[in-house]
């Protein structure tokens, strides 16, 4: 484990003043990579931002981008061979251009595998994550009341 991999994970559990923010523990890994998973992190960070200019940076799980609006929209994981980009709620997305690839058998989460070369569909990629937004916002109202709602039956 290298140094910057030991602080980023260490600020990145601590509370209040002094620790990294998401967005710059997320900056550190893109750099820590040097790369084409660092580069391809780095592109599909600027088309979230760019598909939705309110999104929240996030840094969960020891070490996992997450990008959030009203809710996890996708997160940004990094392997030896792949850059994983797994959608919350992906199962109920339409994907009319095909970009899931990965995790296809979950009731609830979908992803695309990223590997070396790939080419995105920025457009369909933008679009996806719109209705990520989307669907966050329109489960946000009703997420208390049907919580709360007993089943029938």
């Amino acid at each position: 484990m290298t140094k910057a991999t030991t602080a980023m994970k260490t600020s990145g559990s601590k509370e209040g003043e002094g620790a990294d923010t998401p967005s710059q523990l997320i900056d550190a890994r893109i750099n820590e990579l040097r790369d084409w998973r660092g580069e391809m992190l780095a592109r599909v960070r600027t088309l979230i931002k760019q598909a939705d200019p309110e999104v929240i940076e996030e840094w969960k799980w020891r070490g996992v981008p997450v990008w959030e609006h009203a809710g996890i929209i996708c997160t940004g994981e990094t392997y030896k061979n792949v850059v994983k980009m797994t959608f919350a709620k992906g199962a109920s997305l339409e994907d009319p251009s095909g970009l899931f690839n990965s995790s296809l058998e979950g009731n609830t989460r979908r992803a695309i595998d990223i590997h070396e070369g790939d080419k995105i569909d920025e457009e369909a990629l933008k679009a996806l994550i719109r209705a990520a937004v989307a669907l966050n916002m329109s489960g946000r109202a009703t997420t208390t009341r049907s919580q709360k709602k007993p089943k029938s039956g």
